[in-house]
């Protein structure tokens, strides 16, 4: 059993790299126990011994893998109530519209079943009461781009469940919390240079920052409710 010594919980799906090991690192370092989601198992062991202990406990395996959600959220759930679930897992596919196969098609829908999963889970183990969930999606989900059209499909998938949600907690000590960032400078990004040039690269969102606005927002003790937080790229 973790000992966390009263810390609020939370589950961060993609914790490894990017915005979500941002996440993660700035949750810990606000006195947050995170359980970190990713299927990088090297990684996973190298946070394990970069965090402080009783800060973070890593569950390897595919966000999409309802077993593997299940298992997860009954561990989590045994160590205090989880107080903040990130749905922050998924992977790009930046195409024109001919040159997406079924494989692209499969890769993008991981993160919304991932998604849909995590929610479910988590919010049985909390009795639906007292949780806040934060579905990181992207500004794709607000708009068609081109040579993003199963991307932004999923994207769009992703933002009606959210809004689903927040239809069916209304008024209730459950919060839905839409995030749509723009582009964000990490690997998920650069390994599309089919799509992403270089010089567009350049203009997109650090994670640390982007992280630290998401966290302020969530995270806030003001007696307002935030609903979506839309977090555009620095066009420059």
């Amino acid at each position: 059993m973790e000992r966390t010594n009263g810390k609020r919980i939370a589950i961060v799906t993609g914790s490894a790299l990017g915005l979500g090991y941002e996440l993660t690192r700035q949750l810990i370092d606000r006195g947050w126990f995170v359980a970190g989601i990713d299927f990088n198992a090297e990684r996973q062991t190298e946070l394990a011994g970069e965090f402080p202990r009783g800060s973070y406990r890593g569950f390897v395996g595919d966000v999409s893998d309802e077993d593997f959600v299940k298992a997860s959220v009954a561990e989590i759930a045994k160590i205090r109530h989880i107080d903040l679930l990130i749905n922050n897992a998924g992977q790009p596919s930046f195409k024109t519209p001919t040159a997406y196969e079924a494989a692209d098609v499969d890769k993008c829908l991981k993160g919304l079943k991932g998604m849909i999963l995590w929610c479910v889970q988590t919010l049985k183990a909390c009795d639906e009461q007292n949780l806040k969930i934060a579905n990181v999606m992207s500004t794709a989900a607000t708009r068609g781009n081109a040579n993003e059209s199963v991307y932004c499909a999923t994207k769009w998938g992703e933002k009606g469940y959210t809004q689903s949600l927040k239809a069916a907690y209304k008024g209730s000590s459950v919060t839905v919390v839409g995030v749509y960032p723009g582009g964000i400078d990490t690997d998920f990004y650069r390994e599309s240079h089919d799509y992403v040039s270089l010089d567009k690269q350049h203009t997109f969102m650090p994670a640390a920052d982007l992280a630290g606005v998401m966290l302020d927002n969530l995270l806030s003790e003001a007696r307002l409710t935030v609903s979506d937080i839309l977090i555009e790229r620095l066009y420059r």
